[in-house]
């Protein structure tokens, strides 16, 4: 294992040293002050690299590197390289802590970025105050990472740039609110994730929507390969409108699995949080009924605006594939790192926190400013409706619709999500 791992780190350098020639710093980030800091500054990024959700962690090693060679090719971080490491997370709580101590007490590490499971998101978060090093969370979306570790525990190592799970409860009731349906269940993973999103959905929709009817639910294990007795369970109950916060491989199954049973026939309408990220689109492509409604924690089609345009066509000159919602996460954390680092104009991590928080900053997915108070990202990702368009090489969302941030984005003191 330790030697695939060298090889993979020499076989990334290289892949990164190799680009920087060819590409120029995008626009809007101007000439790079000459901090006299350490080189390399070293960042340490862990994800899932392996198994049926390995594709997450090539979609988000990808948008890294790409990131990582804009900001050498134009001068770095203050006049020093980024140097990136990749570990393997497994989506273990044991091996996340591991990894993140080994960047750091073995690595020298100067910034951790990444992490796909929400519970090893709040695993290393609480092992930040020892390590002493700025972590920025690129996909694990618990509330409780900026509600509780950040707000509520003062953990002020941690912050993340994606969206939280605030937008697969809640911004996800603004689109129910307006579909012609009373009646919702659920098939979530059984995990916390899906638990606290159906939570925040019922209660967000009920609020909006009072005569609303939440007549089933089922919540499927990790890992599982048939769907069956959970689409019995919940049709069994005669839904108007499924809801569903599956992602990855096991969306891919349990769309098709749903297929077979006619779901989409008996239903009005159907939601899958996850549904837009790149694996799920390519992983049912021709199979994604049309009109299924779906969103992720960016969407290579939003905002219309030239930056995202030039990411997602660097990105896919470079990758040979669309941007998924991790390639920008993880892009716009070293981004931000970059800006953070360059206004405290040293590494020392006080200055630089203080530098991050409240720090805009301008990415594909749009302006966005990480919230003092919690250290959360605050910018707006759209839900959209499925649709297959011969000019794309896998369906793509139509009929983007975006709720107001300052809406459906929780604010402190936080209080407890509603069951």
């Amino acid at each position: 294992m330790a030697a695939s791992r060298r090889t993979t780190r020499r076989t990334f350098l290289k892949t990164g040293a190799a680009g920087l020639a060819a590409l120029a710093a995008p626009r809007g980030f101007g000439a790079t002050p000459d901090l006299k800091l350490k080189k390399p500054i070293k960042v340490g990024c862990q994800t899932i690299l392996s198994g049926p959700l390995g594709g997450y962690g090539e979609f988000m090693r990808k948008g890294a590197v790409l990131a990582m060679e804009e900001i050498n090719a134009s001068g770095g971080v203050g006049g020093s390289p980024l140097e990136l490491n990749f570990r393997d997370e497994e989506l273990k709580v044991d091996v996340g802590v591991k990894n993140a101590r080994y960047f750091v007490d073995d690595w020298g590490a100067d910034f951790l970025i990444g992490i796909d499971s929400s519970a090893v998101a709040l695993a290393v978060g609480e092992i930040m105050p020892t390590l002493n090093k700025i972590l920025i969370v690129t996909h694990g979306a618990t509330e409780k990472f900026n509600e509780d570790l950040v707000y509520k525990k003062h953990i002020k190592q941690c912050f993340r740039i994606c969206v939280p799970v605030y937008q697969d409860g809640i911004a996800s009731a603004f689109i129910a609110k307006d579909l012609p349906v009373k009646k919702w269940a659920t098939i979530s993973p059984d995990y916390e994730y899906g638990h606290t999103s159906w939570k925040m959905f019922r209660a967000t929709l009920k609020r909006m929507k009072p005569e609303v009817e939440f007549v089933g639910e089922s919540f499927a294990k990790f890992g599982t390969v048939d769907f069956s007795s959970h689409i019995s369970k919940v049709m069994g109950a005669q839904p108007e409108a499924i809801f569903s916060t599956e992602w990855g491989g096991e969306a891919v199954t349990m769309v098709k699995q749903a297929k077979l049973f006619k779901v989409f026939e008996q239903t009005k309408a159907f939601m899958i949080a996850m549904g837009s990220a790149m694996d799920v689109l390519q992983g049912l492509g021709a199979d994604y009924p049309d009109g299924v409604w779906a969103s992720g924690r960016y969407y290579f089609g939003y905002p219309d605006t030239p930056q995202n345009k030039k990411f997602v066509e660097t990105f896919r000159k470079r990758w040979q594939s669309y941007p998924s919602y991790v390639s920008e996460t993880s892009y716009a954390a070293l981004y931000a790192i970059k800006k953070a680092v360059e206004k405290a104009k040293t590494l020392e991590i006080d200055p630089v926190i203080a530098a991050l928080e409240g720090l805009q900053v301008d990415r594909p997915a749009g302006p966005c400013t990480i919230r003092k108070e919690d250290h959360q990202a605050i910018y707006a990702v759209p839900w959209g409706r499925i649709k297959h368009d011969p000019n794309f090489p896998m369906p793509i969302l139509g009929d983007l619709r975006v709720a107001p941030t300052d809406e459906y984005y929780r604010k402190p003191p936080f209080p407890p999500v509603e069951a």
